[in-house]
């Protein structure tokens, strides 16, 4: 018999929002001390009240807007209760009964083609803290820092039926999140978790089978790893009768390759959600409703369509539009240049060369777009050679206050015009390389290089190549 995996996907997302949910403390906490973030509001003490961060909830409605849901005009925060050593209040203030955003649809593409994933609800809530377990000393240390962190969590239908699919939804997430600017979506930071609901059925039922939930998953090679071993463990458990599944929430082990149950899988009853007296409902007017949809950036396919149109190849227009930050660097620095290939050579090639080098992600680029254009136009006025610009686009990731102009002036990287300069180097060079000279004369092609670099060495990369190989081999024939 066939089968067909069914799949769900809630994916908690962390907000780049400065401050938390329903307080003033920090909301970034990466690579800090333990509890250096925290305050009576968010570690529940009695008698603190939550005030809504607004920022969050325009944060929770451009979400929505770029995932295609319908905003819930009126939304309300609820009480979801359940006790656990880092959730100091023991319950968590979420959204059930009126979330931010519902019905919304994704459209992803893999090797069988498109398909759209439709959006449940996106809901926003605050996060939990974060337990240390030190084996070394048995004991287990809670960090608040994360605690009331804002997140959305990101529900959708069980539209997905293979690794793949949930690789491609996962990822265009990632791409529609940060063109929004609203999140980082960077699982290596924790900044976007996943917890995949899974079961199996016979190819054809429209019947759904147990499901399992796996927790928590920290990397998409991690979910895609865990999808295959839980396909794999209930077929098996339906055709061999190797075990007896249940509605349970599972965790996976990543080094050994296997999920472990953990518990049955909690209902909604056994969370007892009730509105949240102390946190007042949210009324989004038309005036704050139209701010937010008016933000909106253009969707990556648009841009791709206006680069193609700018004369880019579909390859760079793609790699371009991948990135909100290398597409921003990409049309600020075109603004000035006015030469779409060149912009778009630098970008995909220099910049990211850089980012490389630098072990940076495209999202973590702040180089000034304007600052890229200016020294592009160094190189096509044949002001600066491409070698020094890369100088000058390195010092510019070191320093971004920089003036490419005034960075190469002072540096002695402006190409000379001075051709007798530029005569009196090639005469020193082709008089202290003989062979070299005889070498090529006797038809070794290769041999002007080693002279032609050692000119370029003795200028300082100021002159230009095309000229410097002209006036050089002009030079030697007249010997």
């Amino acid at each position: 018999m066939n089968y067909e995996t069914v799949i769900g996907l809630e994916v908690h997302v962390e907000l780049a929002t400065n401050s938390k949910i329903f307080c003033s403390c920090s909301a970034h906490s990466f690579g800090t001390d333990p509890n250096e973030h925290v305050c009576p509001a968010c570690c529940g003490m009695p008698g603190m009240l939550p005030v809504v961060n607004k920022r969050v909830v325009d944060f929770g409605m451009k979400a929505g807007m770029m995932l295609n849901c319908d905003i819930n005009r009126v939304t309300t925060f609820d009480k979801k209760s359940y006790y656990y050593p880092d959730l100091p209040a023991a319950y968590q203030t979420t959204q059930w009964f009126a979330p931010v955003a519902v019905n919304g649809l994704v459209e992803i593409e893999t090797s069988k083609g498109k398909k759209g994933v439709r959006i449940k609800q996106i809901h926003m809530e605050e996060d939990a803290g974060k337990l240390v377990h030190d084996i070394r000393e048995d004991t287990t240390h809670v960090d608040f820092n994360r605690t009331s962190v804002p997140l959305i969590e990101i529900v959708s239908q069980p539209d997905l039926s293979s690794a793949e699919e949930v690789e491609a939804y996962l990822e265009r997430l990632k791409t529609l999140l940060r063109y929004a600017k609203v999140a980082e979506c960077e699982m290596a930071h924790g900044t976007m978790r996943c917890d995949v609901n899974l079961s199996v059925r016979p190819e054809g039922s429209d019947k759904l089978g147990v499901r399992a939930e796996m927790k928590n998953m920290n990397s998409i090679e991690a979910i895609k790893r865990a999808i295959e071993y839980e396909t794999a463990r209930h077929i098996d458990a339906i055709e061999n009768g190797t075990e007896v599944l249940r509605q349970e929430t599972r965790r996976w082990d990543d080094i050994k390759g296997k999920s472990y149950a953990m518990r049955t899988k909690e209902t909604a009853g056994d969370y007892r959600y009730f509105p949240d007296p102390n946190v007042m409902p949210v009324v989004i007017d038309d005036e704050w409703f139209d701010s937010v949809k008016d933000s909106l950036p253009e969707f990556p396919e648009v841009k791709r369509e206006k680069y193609i149109s700018l004369g880019l190849s579909e390859y760079d227009a793609t790699r371009l539009a991948d990135s909100i930050a290398i597409a921003e660097c990409f049309e600020d620095a075109f603004k000035v240049c006015n030469n779409a290939k060149e912009a778009a050579n630098w970008v995909i090639s220099d910049v990211t060369r850089v980012l490389n080098a630098k072990g940076m992600t495209y999202e973590q680029l702040t180089l000034s777009g304007k600052a890229l254009g200016e020294l592009i136009n160094l190189v096509l006025d044949s002001k600066v050679s491409r070698a020094n610009a890369k100088k000058i686009l390195d010092a510019l990731f070191e320093d971004e206050s920089l003036d490419p102009v005034k960075y190469a002036e002072e540096n002695d990287l402006v190409m000379s015009n001075d051709t007798g300069l530029v005569d009196k180097v090639i005469a020193e060079v082709i008089a202290s390389d003989p062979k070299a000279v005889a070498d090529f004369k006797g038809g070794k092609e290769k041999a002007i290089m080693a002279l032609f670099g050692k000119c370029m060495k003795q200028l300082k990369g100021n002159v230009d190549p095309q000229t410097l190989r002209t006036m050089l081999i002009e030079a030697i024939n007249k010997l």
